[in-house]
């Protein structure tokens, strides 16, 4: 495991941090951010790993800029995939693998919701359908 950054990945912290503000402004997730950086740089410069280059991770970065999402990415996703396991359901209601993985993601956004409730959500945040559909538009 590195310690540090490679020798030819030369970029200023301060342009990574702008970068990584940049693309959260433009609707991007961590995680893709992350792999934009990887991909494509800033100013042409490919940057493997962020934490690495500036001593932050890009959520420290996306939190001291006051660039953070209204949800965690985690739950942002178990979102997302529990709406659209539902919309399935009712197309579908006999697809009985289908309200498992539903049953499934349900039961993992609960215990999500638990761990971040006070911190990242409120206290008397209770997750429904409707909740994840709001949030999701």
């Amino acid at each position: 495991m590195a310690d540090e950054p490679p020798e030819w990945s030369d970029v200023d912290t301060d342009a990574i941090e702008e970068r990584v503000v940049e693309l959260a402004e433009d609707g991007h997730s961590p995680s893709q951010i992350g792999l934009k950086l990887r991909d494509e740089g800033v100013q042409g410069t490919p940057i493997p790993d962020v934490k690495l280059a500036t001593g932050k991770k890009v959520t420290e970065i996306l939190e001291e800029n006051d660039a953070t999402g209204d949800l965690p990415e985690d739950l942002y996703n178990l979102f997302e995939r529990a709406v659209r396991l539902r919309e399935h359901m009712i197309e579908n209601p006999g697809d009985h693998q289908n309200k498992r993985a539903l049953q499934n993601t349900q039961s993992k956004i609960r215990r999500l919701v638990d761990y971040y409730r006070g911190d990242e959500l409120d206290e008397d945040f209770k997750y429904t359908y409707d909740v994840a559909k709001e949030y999701l538009e």
